[in-house]
């Protein structure tokens, strides 16, 4: 039997409820991204009520078997569109994120949920928990932009 991991010292410090967004350095701040995947997952925005519906239709980049993207330090050289999400962009960008989101509770000054990697140690924790949308997603170039609004889903939660 393998002995218990050790928590790195990122972890162990509780960064996330001492330190503004705005004042975490780039580790930190990448660590704060439990992995779900659903910031990958194409929305579509109601003109009218600004209302922002997932639909299953995942970027071109993301690995639905790994919940990862395939090239995330140079996904915006592929995908110019994609959001760089900073701690001076969050605020423009919360309304969208998932309700789940790490920098969006945050930003929105609450609590992370008690599956959180940064919390449990273990992205798999996320994982069993269904937050994440591993293994339920289609690639968008399978799909035409027209048809999206056939694909809109719950979000896992």
């Amino acid at each position: 039997m393998a002995p218990p991991k050790k928590k790195s010292s990122i972890f162990a410090n509780k960064f996330w409820e001492t330190k503004p967004l705005e004042s975490l350095n780039s580790e930190e701040w990448e660590a704060l991204c439990d992995g779900c995947g659903k910031c990958c997952l194409n929305k579509i925005e109601d003109e009218e009520t600004g209302k922002v519906f997932l639909t299953r239709i995942a970027c071109r980049l993301f690995s639905d078997e790994n919940c990862l993207c395939n090239d995330y330090e140079h996904r915006n050289d592929h995908v110019p569109e994609c959001i760089k999400l900073t701690p001076t962009t969050i605020k423009e960008n919360a309304y969208w994120l998932p309700s789940t989101c790490a920098y969006k509770l945050l930003y929105e000054k609450k609590q992370l949920p008690v599956w959180h990697p940064l919390l449990t140690g273990n992205k798999e924790t996320m994982h069993r928990a269904g937050i994440s949308i591993k293994g339920a997603t289609i690639s968008e170039k399978s799909v035409n932009e027209d048809d999206w609004e056939n694909f809109i889903i719950p979000e896992p939660k």
